[in-house]
């Protein structure tokens, strides 16, 4: 008769916040594995590990509620012991000791050794590159580097996160080589800054040396670069976006304002004119590269003429893809010295206002799309649709492509080709071509 083991307990591993912490939960988990340990994510088990978000109050909110309801689990007996990682409790972990004391231990961003120690592991070096991949099979993160160096005056990522460290191209090809051999077709490249990458390591801005080398990977057939900073774009990486396939025509950089005036006082080193002439230059390079792009609304001092300005400039430029937030005012950061001076409901109708003309602006190029026919990969199957996505979108923030399931069966991780043939803001429909 097989009994279970005792003392074997199940670790819970609890995300919170971005595909950063995706990653880092996934490294954690491929090592308590390879230490024997039972290990789920975010599913039942005996002892938690909440990885936190600490970027803007939205997210320490729920950090911190998460937190509290695990707690009042342990308090019942429902779950043994509730360990603390991740940006929160590095940027607050004094606070979080004094406030919610019943965690059993809280660690952060740079402690995973310790963390696996606390959880009766130990740190594995020769693990490079294994982790258990919470994304379906077919997609997965590739960070390329950890932290950050530049100064924006709204950002707490480096109190949490430290100075950049970029990770060696070779350790990246051999991560990216493991995770094609399970099956990984598609690898979504993230860091807190990827323009930055190799400056540390190289004396050179090398993301499109890395560029180069993941193409040579076999079995992966798209890559797509998320989080690149304006400021110091590297022009080689628009040519090897340009000229290898694999390299998907889609580039994230997030933009924050347009006003001269406010990028200064958010230490962003541009002004329009210089973000103006960089993404002429992205469209004169690459014409039909689609640039994802975020926002902020109600930043201190952001006056009403610097809104319409902003307004303004995204009719102007019709982005293919754009979020928009509203300003959260971060202690120890330097715009936590001014006057956070616009009202929540204001920054809140702004952020509406911008998200409104996006909605029309997305309507418009998808109507565009119809009769075209694209390249997807397949995501899942969700009712009557298998849900897709082409070059130009990355899971969880972008279109999708639906494709009715009635006259065909398709697989996650299989690439079709599809006539689309509706268009709504934010979906393309289509079917497939045999």
């Amino acid at each position: 008769m097989r009994t279970k083991s005792v003392g074997k307990k199940k670790i819970n591993i609890v995300t919170l916040g971005c595909s950063k912490n995706i990653y880092d939960s996934e490294v954690l988990m491929g090592q308590l594995k390879a230490n024997g340990k039972e290990v789920a994510h975010e599913k039942k088990g005996e002892i938690v590990v909440i990885n936190t978000c600490g970027f803007i109050e939205n997210a320490k909110e729920e950090s911190i509620n998460t937190i509290l309801n695990f707690v009042e689990q342990k308090e019942k007996g429902l779950v043994e012991k509730v360990f603390v990682t991740g940006c929160l409790s590095e940027r607050y972990k004094p606070e979080l000791e004094k406030e919610i004391p019943n965690v059993n231990q809280y660690f952060g961003t740079r402690d995973l050794p310790l963390l696996l120690k606390a959880l009766g592991a130990d740190y594995k070096h020769e693990l490079v590159g294994e982790r258990l991949t919470t994304t379906p099979r077919h997609y997965a993160y590739l960070k390329i580097a950890e932290g950050c160096d530049r100064p924006c005056s709204f950002c707490a990522i480096p109190l949490m996160r430290g100075a950049h460290r970029s990770t060696p191209v070779e350790d990246l090809v051999k991560e990216a080589e493991k995770l094609a051999a399970k099956g990984t077709k598609e690898l979504i490249l993230i860091a807190q800054d990827l323009t930055y990458y190799g400056l540390d390591i190289y004396g050179k801005r090398a993301l499109a040396d890395l560029l180069k080398a993941l193409v040579q990977v076999n079995g992966i057939e798209w890559i797509r670069l998320h989080y690149a900073f304006p400021t110091g774009f590297p022009e080689g990486v628009l040519d090897v976006i340009k000229n290898e396939p694999k390299v998907c025509n889609y580039i994230d950089i997030p933009l924050q304002h347009i006003s001269t005036k406010i990028l200064k006082s958010m230490r962003r080193g541009t002004t329009k004119e210089k973000t103006n002439a960089l993404l002429e230059q992205f469209r004169e390079k690459v014409p039909n590269m689609a640039i994802r792009t975020t926002l902020i609304c109600g930043y201190p001092g952001e006056t009403e003429e610097d809104f319409q300005e902003l307004k303004e400039w995204v009719k102007l430029q019709r982005f293919d893809r754009l979020g928009c937030f509203t300003y959260s005012h971060e202690e120890n950061t330097h715009a936590f010295h001014l006057c956070d001076d616009i009202p929540q409901e204001v920054k809140e109708r702004r952020v509406e206002e911008i998200m409104e003309i996006q909605s029309q602006i997305s309507y418009e190029l998808n109507q565009a799309k119809i009769g075209s026919k694209m390249k997807v990969l397949i995501d899942r199957k969700e009712g009557d649709y298998f849900v897709g996505r082409t070059e130009f979108d990355s899971p969880d923030v972008d279109n999708e492509v639906l494709i009715p399931a009635q006259e065909v069966y398709l697989s996650p991780g299989e690439f079709v080709e599809v006539e689309i043939e509706e268009a709504s803001e934010f979906d393309l429909i289509g079917k497939m071509i045999p």
